[in-house]
């Protein structure tokens, strides 16, 4: 173990980390041959025949490795070098100032870095040091977003929309609805058992194998990750999962706490505004046949009582500290327990009437809808529309998307490839009023009106917001990869063109990069607006006066540099969680240096340009609200034959439809550059 340890200290053992950072810039789900699989779904009468045995049909999975059996032996995010993080700052400082500006921001932070930023730099050190359990940035992240008081619908929550089912009938609301339930309830007993497969990134055929798992499952967890690493693979932090079910974001003054239930065996169900909850386990732990479920789902979409006159749901969508007061209020009525029945929920399944024709009305529908038939603070809620189409919507600060793409995968290709129900399946015959239970509140005269006044705030937040989608067809990852640039780099590199062409200006970019390598790692900014990605824009803005060649070589410094962002914030080397941690000791110690009051670390970190990518084969849109007024939520993606981008916006910025227009024409360039850029190369080789 000692060799094992000080090898992992040897710069190959990071080397060896470093292709991770293509898993966790974009996990991908497991890939399944659906063309077969999915068409072929049996009959609703051979439902219990679909599994190998009554043990199978309760579980996803049943790995010999347990879920968690890597997480003690995790090797813990580095704290970068404070010389390595105040260049690295300067270096995304470049291509957002002038040469006075910079110069000035240079003195500043070598100053930091000579005097008060060593000081906390050690500080930080010996606190790091203390807390061997976890990583440097877990706590104050958590703090960073449990103490905003802003609404975390538009401000937080993001969301991601499954694809259609493309088997005929199975996208009829409660079907669909049926087999999310029983694919989810699958899931959690896989997770809760620890029978769901540790989530590991492969280097190799070796560790696939059986004889892998046969032998890691008997390596004590204090050293299994080490083991894992000896045949090339990589564990991942598993850490954010025990708080993707059966959580919640609950409301206080001046910070929020997570708040979990671990034995807690109920959905929450909203439709109408209304609240429900019923049992997806028996009273011996098994999951409820099929069409017991399916008939608790039917019994609520049958239900036709009017819509509440003050839904619960529209207070998830206020200020954080009124939100906390109009709380204590309800518990105050006596609803403790009622409350505590939606807190400690596996999830929330949103049942919707209106339907999301169009990327448009989807991404409304599934970023806000109404919050009269949303609780926002739930760890994710399901929400399928009156067409069966489904998504995610996810409260941010429990975790970063690890844990929820990772169910939202895994539950999709069970339920796509071993659906419980079919079209032709009927309802169980039972007394479903007494399975399922709908929620009643006791309101007082000020949670009434605090549900109203919540009500008009959220409608005034979110009618303002502004969506632009391109769907670029022309070329995919394949026409990318072909011309040996990265796929993300000409993403980033499109976007950085488009807003220069939109504005004849830089902004400061933000891109989230995971850090699951590391035990309890959040995430880290990668900088896409980089000085090789200001004179690609400036050289293309001139294509007149340069030549194909000169192009073609900017494309592949962005491509080059981006790449080498990437990696380094998937290995903890950013700057912007480093500086985050040191800006927050010296304010709580009451100091204040001066390169946290330099106008240029405000500006860099005034993210007018937001951007995120998820890419999946289970995923058809996602998207989320600008971080700041004058800013654009750039959500993207990358398929083998098309491009695409889902763009947001308030009024206060610039048009949402001229910048996807300048993305739309710099992708255009870029791919005429690469195209004939390798034509001419082939006819030199020729």
């Amino acid at each position: 173990l000692r060799i094992v340890m000080a090898a992992l200290q040897h710069s190959s053992v990071r080397a060896g980390l470093l292709p991770v950072y293509r898993r966790l810039s974009g996990f991908k789900g497991r890939q399944v041959g659906r063309e077969q699989q999915l068409l072929g779904a049996a009959q609703c009468t051979s439902v219990q025949g679909r599994y190998r045995s009554s043990r199978s049909r309760e579980y996803l999975q049943e790995s010999i490795v347990p879920s968690y059996h890597f997480q003690p032996s995790m090797p813990r995010l580095p704290v970068p070098k404070l010389s390595d993080t105040c260049g690295r700052y300067l270096a995304s400082q470049q291509p957002m100032l002038d040469s006075t500006q910079l110069a000035e921001t240079t003195r500043i932070t070598r100053e930091f870095e000579a005097k008060e930023g060593a000081e906390l730099h050690n500080e930080l050190l010996a606190m790091n040091e203390q807390n061997k359990h976890t990583s440097y940035i877990s706590g104050p992240w958590f703090d960073m977003y449990l103490k905003s008081r802003l609404p975390v619908v538009l401000n937080y929550n993001p969301f991601m929309s499954f694809v259609d089912d493309p088997k005929a009938g199975y996208t009829e609301q409660l079907v669909r609805a049926t087999n999310f339930v029983v694919s989810s309830a699958r899931f959690m007993k896989s997770l809760r058992e620890e029978l769901l497969k540790p989530e590991i990134f492969h280097l190799g055929d070796r560790s696939k194998s059986k004889w892998f798992e046969n032998i890691i499952r008997y390596v004590p967890s204090s050293v299994s990750w080490y083991g894992a690493y000896m045949v090339n693979a990589y564990p991942l932090d598993m850490s954010q999962y025990k708080n993707l079910l059966n959580s919640t974001r609950v409301p206080g003054i001046g910070r929020d706490e997570i708040v979990k239930h671990e034995d807690a065996n109920h959905l929450l169900i909203v439709r109408n505004g209304h609240m429900y909850v019923f049992d997806v386990l028996d009273a011996d732990g098994n999951i409820k046949q099929p069409a017991e479920l399916q008939a608790c789902l039917k019994y609520i979409l049958s239900d036709e009582s009017p819509p509440p006159s003050h839904p619960l749901g529209y207070l998830t969508a206020e200020n954080r500290d009124t939100w906390a007061r109009l709380r204590q209020k309800l518990l105050d009525c006596g609803n403790e327990e009622t409350l505590k029945m939606v807190d400690s929920a596996i999830f929330c399944m949103c049942l919707d009437d209106g339907v999301g024709e169009d990327p448009d009305s989807l991404t409304r529908l599934m970023l806000h809808g109404d919050a009269a038939n949303r609780w926002f603070d739930k760890s994710f809620s399901l929400i399928i529309d009156k067409s069966g189409t489904a998504a995610i919507n996810f409260e941010h600060a429990w975790g970063d998307g690890v844990g929820v793409l990772r169910y939202f995968n895994e539950v999709f290709d069970d339920m796509s490839i071993s659906p419980a129900v079919t079209p032709s399946c009927e309802a169980a015959d039972i007394d479903s009023s007494q399975h399922v239970r709908k929620l009643e509140f006791n309101l007082d005269g000020a949670v009434k009106e605090g549900i109203e006044t919540a009500k008009e705030n959220f409608f005034n937040l979110v009618k303002p917001l502004d969506l632009g989608l391109l769907q670029y067809s022309r070329h995919g990852k394949n026409d990318i990869k072909k011309y040996k640039v990265g796929p993300d780099a000409i993403m980033q590199l499109a976007i950085q063109m488009g807003y220069h062409r939109l504005t004849g200006k830089t902004a400061g970019t933000y891109e989230s990069c995971s850090t699951a390598a590391f035990k309890h790692g959040r995430t880290e900014t990668v900088r896409p607006c980089t000085a090789e990605t200001r004179q690609c824009s400036l050289a293309f803005d001139k294509v007149g006066s340069a030549n194909v060649s000169d192009l073609r070589q900017l494309i592949q410094a962005c491509s080059d540099k981006h790449n080498s962002l990437t990696k380094n914030a998937a290995m903890g080397q950013g700057w912007d969680r480093h500086l985050f941690a040191l800006r927050t000791i010296a304010e709580k110690n009451g100091g204040s240096p001066a390169i946290f009051q330099d106008p240029a670390f405000a500006a860099i970190n005034h993210f007018i340009l937001s951007t995120s990518t998820l890419n999946t084969p289970a995923l058809h849109l996602g998207s989320f609200a600008p971080v700041v007024p004058d800013g654009f939520g750039i959500g993207y993606g990358v398929r083998d034959r098309e491009l695409g981008y889902n763009i947001t916006s308030y009024p206060a910025s610039l048009d949402v439809r001229d910048f996807v227009a300048c993305i739309e024409s710099s992708l255009d360039d870029l791919f005429k550059v690469l195209y004939e850029s390798s034509k001419a190369k082939s006819e030199t080789e020729k």
